[in-house]
């Protein structure tokens, strides 16, 4: 017998519900006598079972301070924003905007590019502005950029060359593959540019390419209101700061 993806997951749940002996006030996080400590939760090793602890302690928490938040999230999502930006565990665009689950559609990766070659980010384009209907879309990056130092630095070599991270060059090779148009948008920079003018000129190389995409056009050509923004976020000062490259329907090419 065959079962889809959607049925075994369901089935899954279902037992877990089954054996949590029972549901929160609102019939969200399942109840466990206390948070954290009383949920015996362990991982594999320390870290993992840090965050699981974690997760528990957010799920009662949650559900004590709204019991419905978590079933009424569960019925489906309405984010108006669709948040681009960097892997970097220093820049959670949830956290930084003081925003809730459901608030943020979200695709991250190294350096917050788009390019229009790579389907996975366009992709995450396409439904977040053809299905989940988005009304902005915000390209972010952000100061002391790994992906920026990297491109920065294959230009203009340190004094000191950082020690490669791995002996197998097919390993590097996917970063350096996915840093090239980066790398690319550095050499034709000023000679005296520093790697924070590399991140906000990437901001800006990815702004163009999310417009130029066929994706937006078309939402611009149906009508739909859609608005793209360069912002960049600021480490030290946890600010984020408008880079004023806003475009709108008024932009489509047709």
């Amino acid at each position: 017998m065959k079962f889809s993806l959607l049925a075994l997951a369901t089935l899954a749940i279902t037992a877990l519900a089954n054996n949590s002996g029972g549901g929160g006030s609102g019939g969200g996080a399942p109840s466990s006598g206390g948070y954290c400590p009383d949920c015996k939760i362990q991982g594999v090793n320390n870290v993992t079972t840090k965050f699981l602890k974690g997760n528990c302690k957010w799920a009662h928490k949650t559900d004590k301070k709204d019991p419905n938040f978590l079933i009424n999230l569960s019925k489906g999502q309405n984010p108006p924003l669709l948040w681009i930006g960097c892997s970097d565990s220093r820049v959670p665009e949830t956290v930084i905007t003081n925003s809730r689950p459901g608030d943020i559609f979200v695709h991250r990766n190294i350096a917050n590019m788009v390019p229009l070659t790579d389907d996975n980010s366009l992709a995450v384009l396409d439904y977040a502005v053809l299905h989940v209907g988005v009304s902005d879309v915000v390209v972010v990056g952000h100061t002391k950029c790994g992906g920026a130092t990297a491109a920065y630095n294959a230009v203009h070599p340190p004094a000191t060359p950082a020690e490669p991270v791995t002996d197998d060059p097919s390993v590097e090779s996917h970063l350096t593959s996915w840093l090239a148009p980066l790398i690319a948008l550095t050499k034709a920079l000023p000679g005296n540019a520093t790697i924070e003018d590399v991140v906000e000129h990437n901001v800006a190389a990815q702004v163009d390419n999310v417009v130029q995409s066929p994706i937006v056009q078309n939402a611009w050509k149906q009508g739909k209101d859609v608005r793209v923004h360069g912002w960049v976020y600021d480490l030290e000062t946890g600010l984020l700061h408008d880079l004023g490259l806003t475009r709108t329907k008024a932009d489509c090419t047709d």
